[in-house]
């Protein structure tokens, strides 16, 4: 569901970064306003798992992969504006250091996985605790938040796809950007997603909520710290177990490079073969010089290092001001 660079026009790319600084402002506003310095290490853990939880692709169908993103549990936990701040960094830090996603596509892809993804998330999960009064209620709002959250993302995502060969073409009639039409986007991106993907993101995020709720209750309730060690004790597992994500070959739909977009169609977009090409410093998550999988263990403890240190930083930002009375 990461989109890469040059698949959207960048006055596509534009339109959806326009949309997403205001949103992006009233949630810097409102974590300045309401979250602690003493609550920013939360914080940086649940960029930490969405970030992690987003390198295990499993294998769908059509040999293509697809993976769950964490955005639903985060939101549940911590509120959605939390989950656009946390969700956000993670995507950031993939698309800059280890080419996932692109960089002029980034406003899309927070759009899709930071923005509309937690918030679906958490309605839906309110929604349903008022349905079903019970303790099995939260637990089905948070599978149904999963599950219909990263839906919605992936159908956003096929459209964004979909209207790029119907608004830009060359002289030729030849799409620009994306080849597919909304007849292949859409049903390429929803039939495993909501066989498959749909099912993990419920499953992700009704397990770890109620591992939560039984190890460290007032983090979701009352969003303390004082229980942090078990989610520490999470995310070093996480990135241990993630060359898991390795066992899908194949690439995601809608991900593939130049070459590989040459031998599915039979040419090059022009607006594809001429767009911005961002060389990431860990492409792919591999060194090149390490073994495959252990490369992957390294990007994974890199990624999170570089989350924690964010959230870090920004926690004694945070608190500097707050102490002036700002």
């Amino acid at each position: 569901m990461h989109i890469p660079d040059n698949y959207l026009s960048p006055s596509t790319c534009a339109v959806f970064g326009a949309i997403m600084i205001p949103i992006w402002r009233k949630v810097s506003l409102k974590i300045k306003a309401e979250i602690t310095r003493e609550k920013m290490p939360l914080l940086g853990v649940a960029a930490a798992f969405s970030f992690l939880i987003m390198m295990f692709n499993i294998p769908l169908p059509g040999g293509t992969t697809g993976h769950a993103i964490g955005g639903a549990l985060v939101a549940i936990m911590l509120g959605p504006y939390v989950a656009v701040i946390t969700v956000t960094i993670a995507l950031v830090i993939q698309a800059l250091f280890f080419g996932d996603g692109g960089i002029l596509s980034l406003g899309v892809n927070c759009f899709n996985m930071a923005f509309i993804m937690p918030f679906t998330a958490f309605y839906l999960f309110k929604l349903t605790k008022k349905i079903f009064k019970t303790q099995n209620g939260e637990y089905i709002g948070a599978f149904l938040g999963g599950y219909i959250s990263v839906n919605m993302a992936a159908l956003l995502a096929a459209i964004e796809f979909g209207i790029q060969p119907i608004l830009f073409k060359d002289s030729l009639g030849l799409p620009l950007y994306s080849p597919y039409s909304l007849a292949i986007s859409i049903p390429a991106m929803m039939i495993p997603h909501l066989l498959l993907v749909g099912i993990l993101e419920g499953i992700i995020t009704v397990g770890a909520y109620s591992y939560i709720k039984k190890v460290s209750p007032d983090i979701i309730y009352k969003g303390k710290t004082s229980k942090i060690k078990p989610l520490y004790i999470i995310i070093s597992i996480l990135i241990i177990a993630t060359p898991l994500g390795l066992l899908a070959s194949g690439t995601a739909w809608g991900e593939w490079g130049i070459e590989e977009i040459q031998n599915i169609i039979g040419f090059i977009p022009k607006g594809m073969e001429e767009g911005l090409q961002f060389n990431s410093p860990i492409p792919d998550y591999n060194f090149g010089f390490f073994n495959e999988y252990l490369g992957y263990i390294l990007s994974a403890l890199l990624g999170v290092l570089f989350i924690l240190i964010i959230f870090m930083v920004m926690g004694k930002v945070n608190f500097k001001r707050n102490k002036k009375g700002d």
